[in-house]
C-alpha cells in the first residue's frame, strides 16, 4: 500500500519557514530573524543552534546542542498551512505546546529493535511538530487489543488535514503521515534533506538517498519499505482480507525494499559525510517507522519536562 505525496509543486507563498540547501548542500530552513514580518529572512543550517520564529504561523522553537546532547524547545505550531480544526471527524483545535526534549547527538545503535506503542510519539520535525503514527484506535473498541487500526489505511476517519496530520484532546499538532506542508517546498534534483530527529536522537530522513548507501555521489535512488501486505484473510477480529486497515497487517519481509525493521538503514547524507543510521519516512507502509534502534531519550516520554541547556 502505498502513501504517496500528491501536492508535489504547491509553494507555501506567503509564508516565512520554507526549506531550501545550504551552500554545503545540507538542509536549510528558510525564517525570519525575528518576530517582525519586516525582518530579513535567514538559512539556517538545523544541523546546529537555530530558532525559528514565524509570526504569520505562530511557530517557535529553539535548537541548541551542548555537551553533546541537542536541546530542543517548541511550541509545537508548524511553520505552514493547515487545515480546518477543529472539523467533523476531529473535535480538537490546535493550540500551543510546551515541549521540551533533549537526546544524543551521537547516539549508539542497540543490536535490536525496539517497537513502541500508544502514546509514544516516534519524533520531531525540524521545525517542532511531533511525528505520531499510531492510531489510538481498536476494531471493537479494545483498547490496546490484537487489531489496531491504521491511521492511514481508510478503515477510519481521523479528520485528517492534507499534511496528514489532526490535532489531540490537547491542542497538539502532530503528523501522522508525510509532512506534506514541508515537503511541497523541498528540492527534488538532490538528496533528501534531514526532516526531523527521533526519540533516540537518530536522523529522519525522506525516501531519496544516494544509490549506495556508503557513496555519495550523483546517483539516488527511491528507499522502500520492506513490509509489505500479508496475503489471505484475517484469522479472527474484524475478520476480511487483509487490505492495510489494520497495523497487523503488514509484516516485515528481509529484503523485500531497501530499508530494515526500524524502516531506517546506515547511510552517507550530505550532513553526515562519513555515514549515520537514519530513519526513513516512505510512501509505502509503515510511512513514520514503529521502532527505535536505541534507547528512547527518557525526555521524550509523554509529558516530558523542559530540559535546560
Amino acid at each position: 500500500m502505498s502513501y504517496a505525496t500528491t501536492r508535489r509543486g504547491f509553494l507555501l507563498t506567503g509564508l516565512a519557514g520554507a526549506f531550501t540547501l545550504t551552500a554545503a548542500g545540507t538542509t536549510g530552513l528558510l525564517v525570519r530573524t525575528s518576530p517582525s514580518r519586516a525582518a530579513e529572512l535567514a538559512i539556517l543550517d538545523v544541523t546546529g543552534d537555530y530558532d525559528i520564529i514565524d509570526a504569520q504561523t505562530g511557530c517557535e522553537m529553539k535548537v541548541r546542542i551542548r555537551n553533546g546532547l541537542r536541546y530542543i524547545t517548541a511550541n509545537g505550531l508548524p511553520n505552514h498551512e493547515t487545515g480546518q480544526f477543529p472539523n467533523r471527524n476531529n473535535p480538537n483545535g490546535i493550540s500551543e505546546q510546551s515541549y521540551g526534549f533533549s537526546f544524543p547527538v551521537n547516539p549508539t545503535r542497540n543490536k535490536g529493535y525496539t517497537k513502541y506503542n500508544v502514546p509514544q510519539n516516534f519524533g520531531i520535525a525540524i521545525n517542532g511538530v511531533p511525528f505520531d503514527p499510531y492510531a489510538a484506535e481498536w476494531w471493537g473498541n479494545v483498547r490496546n487489543g490484537d487489531w489496531q487500526y491504521n491511521a492511514l489505511g481508510g478503515g477510519i476517519n481521523l479528520g485528517l488535514d492534507d499534511n496528514n496530520a489532526h490535532v489531540q484532546p490537547t491542542g497538539a499538532y502532530h503528523y501522522h503521515g508525510l509532512p506534506e506542508g514541508l515537503i511541497d517546498t523541498l528540492p527534488d534534483t538532490r538528496h533528501s534533506p534531514l526532516v526531523g530527529w527521533a526519540g533516540d536522537g537518530f536522523p529522519i530522513y525522506l525516501n531519496r538517498g544516494y544509490k549506495k548507501a556508503k557513496e555519495a555521489s550523483n546517483s539516488y535512488k527511491t528507499l522502500k519499505s520492506s513490509y509489505i501486505l500479508r496475503t489471505g484473510a484475517r484469522p479472527d477480529g474484524p475478520g476480511g482480507r487483509y487490505d492495510g486497515t489494520f497495523e497487523e497487517d503488514f509484516r516485515y519481509k528481509k529484503k523485500a525494499g531497501n530499508l530494515d525493521r526500524a524502516n531506517g538503514r546506515f547511510q552517507v547524507t550530505p550532513e553526515y559525510p562519513d555515514g549515520v543510521y537514519c530513519y526513513i519516512l516512505t510512501t509505502d507502509w509503515p510511512v513514520i517507522p514503529r521502532r527505535f534502534v536505541a534507547d528512547v531519550a527518557s525526555t521524550f516520554v509523554r509529558n516530558p519536562g523542559p530540559p535546560r541547556a
